[in-house]
């Protein structure tokens, strides 16, 4: 079995990228009042603090971008080409195929709104494509 090359301090910088576009995209003035407002969520008083969602959200980040990048050495070692393109395509089909695909299965059945839904499949495609950016303009040494 071969592990596919991956740059790990493009992976680093891809799951600091995830915290940087969450802050920004759930901040108040960007979608933070209006996802709050969807989803149920009490701004001024979280039903818990915000250490462990962080931890949290650093470990799953650092996950997603260490799968993004093997597939994206996967890819590119399939089809050859831009080490860039394949990390984009492969970011955006494993979006569509994983992650909106179960938001849209999920929120149907729990009854979420369309508009929470969509909001939230928005934020993971911005998240995975900058993180996909990141991974393709700095591919593991020797591709």
């Amino acid at each position: 079995m071969t592990v596919p090359e991956i740059n790990y301090w493009a992976v680093l910088l891809a799951t600091l990228s995830s915290m940087i576009v969450g802050a920004i995209w759930y901040a108040r003035g960007v979608l933070g009042v209006r996802w709050a407002r969807l989803a149920g969520v009490d701004l001024e008083k979280p039903s818990r603090g915000p250490l462990w969602p962080m931890i949290t959200t650093v470990i799953v980040s650092f996950i997603t971008a260490w799968v993004l990048a093997g597939a994206a050495t996967i890819a590119q070692n399939f089809y050859t080409g831009s080490y860039f393109w394949a990390s984009l395509v492969t970011a955006v089909t494993l979006w569509a195929g994983f992650t909106a695909a179960r938001f849209i299965t999920h929120d149907a059945f729990e009854g979420r709104s369309t508009q929470l839904t969509t909001l939230n499949i928005a934020h993971e495609l911005i998240t995975i494509v900058v993180m996909a950016i990141i991974i393709g303009v700095w591919p593991p040494a020797g591709i």
